[in-house]
């Protein structure tokens, strides 16, 4: 099976309310349909989606507003520092040049299967993104959204007049390349092998002009994610399985159609690792009931509801089943302490 590229859902932050404000509620809908997953309800979970249905978003956010470059409208809105832990962590460096190393340093525990690079020649600097998904139906919005974040890093470094040399995007040139121009306010090159930023190499040396709230180490990143992003199908499944129990609802056939597989091929594939899509469901389940049942505050039916049993019955047959105890008996004993 193809290798499956993942992000932190962290990169869709502001997304679900700028498609509803800008395009409108049932686009937004049609957007989670297409991505296989409520957006708005993970954007501030640290999760890992397939960057598939990253696109799958895009593409349909897109179709929906009858915007082709969506991702224009996206870029200035991208900020790497709204990135969990990786982006305090490269925001808290001391130079741009600091903050470009950190970034690709800890790209392992925010994706897979790309890259971010720095190479200088002459007075010039180019920062770039390679994405495996180029070319893929809804790349071009990402590609743009990726220029913006790579571009939210240099401007936390340099003055608000400053301007890139120019933008490269590895997209076919547009109809209305003018309005590319136009967004990023200098000249952009298509076809291009990266999404990259070019800049003055001198630029390297600008000091933060923030002050960092707290120390940020690679090992701060990493307890975020021990193992960094994942890259098993085996982990990725999990990883989607626990995203969807977020949202109260899991199915095999979003799942698959977000890792840009089928159904039948997914079933075959962790049949290989030793296990099975209902197994996995239901241990999922079961360790975020508990999460939840450790928190007073939410009503059995309420939980019940959250991960998508039928009734509360059924959650309390699978649970009790699971842990050897029902839901109530669990949180009493949680009280007590015991």
């Amino acid at each position: 099976m193809a290798k499956i590229p993942v992000i932190s859902s962290h990169v869709l932050q502001g997304l679900p309310a700028f498609v509803r404000d800008e395009i409108g509620e049932s686009a937004l809908q049609r957007a989670n349909r297409a991505a296989g997953f409520d957006v708005e309800m993970i954007e501030g979970r640290n999760c890992f989606i397939p960057q598939q249905a990253m696109l799958d978003f895009a593409d349909a956010a897109g179709k929906a507003a009858g915007e082709p470059n969506l991702g224009l409208l996206l870029a200035p809105g991208m900020n790497a520092a709204g990135y969990g832990s990786f982006g305090r962590y490269v925001f808290g460096a001391d130079t741009l040049g600091h903050a470009i190393k950190r970034s690709i340093a800890a790209l392992c525990y925010h994706s897979t299967f790309d890259s971010l690079s720095i190479t200088t020649a002459d007075d010039e600097a180019c920062y770039s993104y390679a994405s495996p998904l180029v070319g893929s139906k809804g790349y071009a919005t990402v590609a743009s959204a990726a220029a913006g974040e790579l571009l939210s890093v240099l401007r936390a470094y340099l003055p608000g007049s400053w301007r890139p040399r120019r933008v490269e995007l590895d997209i076919a040139t547009p109809a209305q390349a003018f309005l590319f121009e136009d967004a990023f306010q200098c000249p952009v090159i298509f076809d291009a092998p990266a999404v990259a930023i070019v800049f003055e190499r001198r630029h390297l040396r600008a000091a933060a002009g923030h002050s960092s709230r707290s120390v940020m180490t690679i090992e701060d990143v990493a307890r975020d994610r021990p193992d960094g992003a994942p890259r098993s199908l085996l982990a990725i499944t999990i990883e989607q399985i626990r995203t969807q129990a977020l949202t109260g609802s899991v199915s095999i056939d979003d799942i698959a159609r977000s890792m840009d597989t089928s159904v039948r091929t997914l079933q075959r594939e962790l049949q290989r690792a030793g296990t099975d899509f209902r197994s996995l469901t239901t241990t999922m389940r079961i360790q975020r009931a508990t999460e939840l049942l450790r928190d007073a505050g939410g009503s059995i039916t309420r939980i019940s509801a959250e991960l998508g049993y039928s009734s509360p019955a059924g959650f309390a047959r699978a649970f009790r089943k699971a842990t050897g105890l029902g839901p109530r008996e669990f949180r009493a004993n949680r009280l007590r302490g015991s």
